[in-house]
């Protein structure tokens, strides 16, 4: 049986030293530390897939906590599954020492208890981040209904602007003449130009009374 340990930082800021330290701590040799620092928007993770094709049934995973498997639980699941069934190697989670796949004589901790913990914490998290999603949505649409707008503030449009509008509607000139007298882009003039007269056809149904 063989030790591997693999370490992970999310930026260059961030310091591997504490992590490879405890690997050395848990006795796992030097050339079988694997570490790489890994954003969360580029997650290939080369030093990671090298470790996981020397893994053979009986080796040990180290990892300090359970996020160096993956971005998000379910990727923790598929990889946590994948070592444990397919290649029958152990994990050991140094920060939650329930979640231990090897074998103790004289008590529970083994394989079926971490798969049943690390469930619980999978089906916890994705609640929790769907009650997150859930409040957002909420506090979102409850501040819209109090007139907050979201995102960048709309580009403040040339004193011009309506009047070209007109001469565009009545045909005298076309978007992109339009969009050059007013010295801005063609593509910001028509989405404000169809803003424009939908919000003017939108009045003026509101005060037709003719029906």
């Amino acid at each position: 049986m063989k030790k591997y340990g693999y370490v992970r930082v999310s930026t260059k800021e961030q310091n591997l030293d504490r992590q490879i330290a405890v690997m050395r701590e848990e006795k796992v040799e030097e050339k079988n530390i694997y570490s790489e620092q890994i954003s969360g928007k580029n997650f290939e993770r080369p030093q990671y897939n090298k470790l996981i094709k020397k893994l053979k049934p009986g080796d040990l995973l180290i990892v300090k906590s359970i996020d160096r498997l993956g971005r998000n639980y379910n990727d923790i699941l598929v990889q946590w599954q994948y070592i444990t069934k397919e290649i029958k190697a152990d994990i050991l989670v140094l920060d939650m020492k329930l979640l231990d796949t090897r074998q103790k004589t004289g008590n529970l901790t083994g394989t079926l208890i971490a798969d049943l913990v690390l469930q619980i914490f999978a089906y916890v998290a994705q609640t929790e981040r769907e009650f997150i999603k859930q409040r957002q949505a909420e506090g979102i649409a409850a501040a819209k209904r109090n007139g907050k707008r979201f995102g960048r503030p709309e580009k403040k449009m040339p004193d011009q602007f309506k009047e070209i509008c007109q001469r565009c509607k009545r045909g005298e000139v076309s978007t992109r003449q339009a969009a050059d007298i007013l010295k801005i882009s063609h593509s910001t003039f028509y989405r404000r130009y169809r803003k424009e007269v939908e919000e003017n056809v939108s009045n003026s149904r509101r005060f037709d009374t003719s029906e």
